[in-house]
């Protein structure tokens, strides 16, 4: 099974998970999937007031530098753990 065919497949597996994972561990599935399909942030970072966007835009920003192919190999890692813990 190639990378992309793993990733793809993690993706899915995380939308059939019995309960919801936290907080912190959803920013980091975030900043993983779109590192791994975006690359580096490049969105301008949200105001002060916008909480959520904020902490979404501060995960992703924070894998800056990140090769695409190790996001997604680190976007497969955290997915199998957080499907066999939830």
């Amino acid at each position: 099974m190639s990378l992309d065919e793993k990733f793809t497949a993690a993706a899915a597996s995380v939308k059939d998970m019995k309960s919801r994972p936290s907080d912190s561990e959803l920013l980091e599935l975030y900043a993983l999937y779109k590192q791994a399909t975006v690359g580096d942030c490049n969105i301008d970072q949200p105001g002060a007031l916008d909480l959520k966007a904020k902490a979404k835009w501060e995960a992703w920003n924070g894998k800056k530098g990140m090769s695409q192919d190790a996001a997604k190999e680190a976007y497969v890692t955290c997915a199998n753990a957080l499907t066999t813990k939830y």
